[in-house]
């Protein structure tokens, strides 16, 4: 009975493995793309209260800002109302300097609900540079140069800080 020689199928296979690990191209995901500061072993500053927006997100995804249900549809004009505060009021931050948004989570909150928080809270400040932009210069804030895209920020330095995730159902809870 003839028989047929299989003894290349190995190296071949095996050449064929070689060949589509070398040239495939591997995704992998960037994530968000966020400038920590640097890191200092000096006790912070001292920040009055009314200059911190605090908001939460607690193990059901469910939304608190300053302690109190939100919805997230709504956080954005809430960011730019306590950044900008129009009115002085007591209760909102002192001018967009001195705007520190503090967004914490808890371990169970779902990626998809930080992620959509964490959106709206950097769309009130693309839309209060796009506004100052278009103010101050008559054109959006993408198309300016760099150096005045600066001065922009300058007026309204993104601050959000994040804290360390927190176990609510445990330790504290709203």
């Amino acid at each position: 009975m003839p028989e047929l020689n299989a003894s290349s199928m190995a190296d071949i296979a095996f050449l064929l493995l070689v060949f589509f690990l070398v040239t495939t191209v591997i995704d992998t995901e960037k994530g968000i793309t966020v400038k920590l500061p640097p890191f200092e072993f000096e006790e912070p500053p001292y920040v009055p209260a009314r200059n911190v927006l605090n908001v939460w997100i607690n193990y059901d995804d469910e939304l608190l800002v300053e302690g109190k249900p939100f919805k997230i549809e709504r956080l954005r004009e809430m960011a730019m109302r306590f950044i900008l505060n129009p009115n002085e009021d007591p209760d909102l931050a002192i001018s967009p300097k001195n705007a520190i948004i503090s967004l914490q989570n808890d371990r169970s909150t779902s990626y998809n609900t930080y992620l959509s928080v964490y959106n709206e809270l950097k769309a009130a400040y693309n839309e209060l540079w796009d506004e100052a932009a278009q103010r101050q210069f008559g054109v959006r804030y993408e198309k300016l140069p760099r150096s005045k895209q600066a001065a922009i920020r300058n007026q309204f330095p993104l601050v959000i800080s994040e804290g360390e995730s927190v176990d609510y159902k445990v330790g504290i809870g709203f």
